[in-house]
């Protein structure tokens, strides 16, 4: 009896003898493995992953120190502007309290006219505490916009460091001592959002 015989009942296939003879290993039972890049029977080939841009996306931006720095300068001269503005608005009747008792001590000025003055006096103490607070929000609104603003927040803080350092030089002449801490502030905000640091953080690219 030999298997190589076509018309033996008891031998291998010829397809599978045919694969022998070259080589191959017998199949007992398992399914056969499909050639890479070819789809399974019953479960289609998932597509390619596409990569962005042609390679892999890059990692988020991160915020500079310096820049961060001109952050935390905006909120501090934000905040001291805040409590400025509350003091002089909360102060505005006491000052025209003392306006009208320094008037009413004279008595060539007449009771209208020491109304008046008082009334000015008091205006004036207000308006300045709500030019204090709209700086005060100016700063904190810029520097909150910060993290995800583009360049109108770099715009913005450099115009108000140019207001500051403008302001603080004023208050210098006047020798008012304290604008000098005004003045540092202000020069280091225009510094820091206008170098290379904050050039790289207000143009990033968006994902």
């Amino acid at each position: 009896m030999s298997f190589g015989d076509p018309n033996n009942p008891y031998g291998p296939p010829q397809g599978q003898q045919q694969g022998q003879q070259h080589g191959q290993q017998p199949n007992y039972g398992y399914p056969q493995q499909q050639p890479q890049g070819q789809p399974g029977y019953g479960y289609p080939a998932a597509p390619p992953v596409q990569p962005y841009g042609g390679g892999y996306a890059p990692a988020p931006a991160v915020m500079p120190g310096t820049v961060k720095a001109a952050r935390v300068m905006l909120f501090v001269l934000g905040a001291c502007q805040v409590i400025g503005g509350v003091l002089m608005i909360a102060a505005s009747s006491w000052f025209a309290d003392y306006i009208e008792d320094e008037v009413n001590s004279d008595p060539t000025i007449s009771a209208q006219d020491a109304d008046t003055v008082t009334s000015i006096g008091a205006g004036l103490m207000i308006g300045v505490g709500v030019i204090f607070l709209a700086f005060a929000f100016w700063a904190i609104f810029t520097g909150v916009k910060f993290a995800t603003g583009r360049g109108g927040p770099r715009v913005s803080a450099i115009v108000y460091g140019s207001v500051v350092t403008l302001v603080s030089v004023i208050n210098l002449v006047g020798a008012n001592i304290f604008a000098l801490i005004s003045l540092v502030l202000g020069i280091l905000i225009i510094v820091f959002c206008a170098n290379k640091n904050g050039s790289y953080w207000f143009n990033r690219p968006q994902y």
